[in-house]
């Protein structure tokens, strides 16, 4: 009897842990349920993608979800039309369409795709090394991959590690996970398959 408590309390144990590690669908493909608009930029849904493209302003706009996250794995696939300048933020607050908090860039060929920038503070932490840069592929669905853990991060592109950065200041960092569409006009790009999975700090 006590063997079979034992393994009862052991396959909870299993269950639960399994659960934690698997992936989140951020985006269910039919509308902004979850995300939080920032700026005046278009967001809108169709065909099960999620779409930014610039608005009559042409100024910087943000797509950040409702909840924070510290430790995860994120995945998602972009698709860049026209110009292509976006990005996406990890560990962000936001004033408006201030951001605080770091971007992995996703940008036109030669503009850093997969590099650590941090707006309105230090600038770029990180660039990838330019032969990198034929990872990108430009108005075909890329994936991207960035794990946040602790003080670390690092992101991959079409299965290409771009760079991994150790920075206390981003280990320090609490905030939500956002897109965004650059400022200039000209700028649409289409997103899917966004999902989170929680990274425990050892």
């Amino acid at each position: 009897m006590k063997k079979l408590i034992a393994f009862a309390i052991l396959s909870v144990l299993v269950i639960k842990t399994v659960s934690a590690q698997e992936a989140k669908d951020l985006f269910n493909g039919k509308d902004l349920d979850g995300w939080v608009v920032h700026g005046e930029e278009k967001w809108y849904v169709e065909n099960g993608e999620l779409i930014c493209e610039s608005g009559p302003k042409a100024e910087y706009g943000y797509l950040s979800t409702k909840d924070f996250y510290k430790d995860f794995e994120l995945t998602l696939e972009f698709k860049q039309e026209a110009d292509g300048n976006s990005g996406v933020f990890i560990r962000s607050t936001f004033e408006g369409t201030k951001v605080s908090g770091w971007q992995v860039e996703v940008a036109p060929p030669g503009k850093y795709t997969g590099g650590i920038y941090e707006s309105y503070g230090r600038g770029w932490l990180i660039q990838p090394e330019p032969e990198k840069d034929k990872a990108l592929k430009m108005g075909e669905w890329n994936t991207m991959k960035i794990r946040v853990h602790g003080s670390d991060i690092v992101t991959w592109l079409n299965g290409v590690e771009m760079v991994h950065l150790t920075d206390e200041k981003i280990g320090e960092g609490v905030g939500a996970i956002a897109l965004q569409i650059h400022d200039g006009g000209g700028i649409k790009v289409k997103w899917r398959n966004i999902k989170v999975k929680p990274v425990e700090v050892q």
